[in-house]
């Protein structure tokens, strides 16, 4: 079998000093962001109480700095790191922060999926943290995002590999069987694509902030094409590089999927969109290469045309109306970008990194607005 992690950085697998340079890929916390503090105190006491750890355990907190949305920070506990997942604070839309939601689709996935990181608490206590959340177990690895971890390179051969491995898990994620997970009663399939339309219009009416035509017109026109859905299946609704935990020692074998709070039963190939809507060529203007959210143009990297292709000749299914999955990806994620930058406009978070955001909804809603008429990926 060929070693993966050889192909990344062209090191002896079984140098010691290699193997710790891997560790260093790894995916760390950092300190809280001013305005998104935890009450250690409190929060130690609720899960000495929950989990039976050592009255006397130390507390630690950081956080993850990757998510735009829900809040995720690392929670140390003496010798037992966890995960914990919280709403943003002052957000807005709270059924986009659903979670204990969230904890039963993990709860129902994490034994039969593999990939899926083990909920061990949820809390609807407002006391311990202001708003409901839950604590799961961490999981270690690799995240790609656009800027690589420092001394990680991927040469063209691992980057298609890792182009198939994204491939595969979401193939996987569609394969799952709800019903023996207990969450066949997940979400509403039928009408899912027209739903999705309608509610994404209306979000983006209620948080608009600027006059952006390009985003009206796609919205027309998504209102105007919707195509018959395929069979349901389970869909992530964010799935992208940075949602995937790699290997460090085989950074083309995924070990676990993050961020299942949009996770939902519908239309697979609206997930298969969404994926596409994030993956960015080099090929693509300017404000879409400055909101990539992964290193999907570097050489070796699949087109958006061969992702979906290789998609469908894994599912069989066909990609007569791609562009509208495409397009619904790119316009859904241009209205979560424009929720955010109202948060930031109105004053409900100080974090400077969504003055930014508008300029994405504007670019989404171009690229998308490109798709339509011109009918390419």
């Amino acid at each position: 079998m060929t070693d993966h992690a050889d192909h990344a950085d062209h090191a002896d697998p079984a140098d010691p000093a290699d193997d710790a340079a891997k560790r260093r890929w790894i995916d760390r916390p950092s300190a809280e962001r001013e305005g998104e503090t935890l009450d250690r105190d409190r929060l130690g006491d609720y899960l000495r109480s929950t989990l039976g750890s050592a009255d006397d355990a130390p507390i630690e907190v950081s956080q993850f700095r990757g998510g735009h949305s829900n809040l995720t920070y690392s929670v140390r506990l003496g010798e037992r790191e966890l995960v914990l997942r919280r709403p943003p604070f002052g957000t807005k839309v709270k059924s986009a922060h659903d979670m204990g939601r969230e904890h039963r689709i993990l709860s129902g996935l994490a034994p039969r999926f593999d990939l899926a990181p083990k909920p061990v608490a949820y809390c609807e206590d407002l006391e311990v943290m202001g708003a409901p959340f839950y604590v799961m177990e961490r999981l270690q690895g690799v995240i790609l995002r656009r800027t690589l971890p420092p001394g990680l390179t991927l040469d063209p051969a691992t980057t298609r590999e890792l182009c198939d491995a994204f491939v595969d898990t979401l193939v996987r994620l569609h394969a799952v069987d709800l019903e023996a997970c207990g969450l066949a009663d997940l979400g509403r399939p039928d009408g899912y694509v027209e739903r999705q339309v309608s509610g994404w219009t209306r979000r983006y009416g209620d948080a608009k902030t600027d006059d952006i035509p390009a985003i009206e017109r796609v919205a027309a026109w998504l209102a105007a094409n919707i195509p018959s859905s395929p069979p349901p299946t389970l869909i992530h609704n964010d799935f992208k590089y940075d949602n995937l935990v790699l290997d460090p020692a085989e950074l083309t074998r995924v070990r676990g999927v993050l961020d299942w709070e949009m996770a939902t039963q519908g239309d697979p190939l609206m997930d298969l969109g969404t994926a596409l809507c994030y993956w960015t060529e080099a090929g693509d203007p300017p404000e879409m290469q400055a909101f990539a959210f992964g290193p999907t143009a570097i050489p070796g990297s699949y087109t958006r045309r061969e992702l979906a292709e290789a998609y469908a000749a894994k599912t069989g299914r066909d990609l007569d109306n791609i562009i509208f999955y495409y397009c619904f990806g790119l316009f859904k994620t241009a209205v979560v970008a424009q929720q955010i930058y109202y948060r930031f406009a109105k004053g409900l978070t100080q974090d400077r990194r969504f003055a930014a955001f508008i300029v994405a909804v504007r670019g989404l809603a171009e690229q998308a607005a490109r798709a339509t008429s011109e009918r390419s990926l």
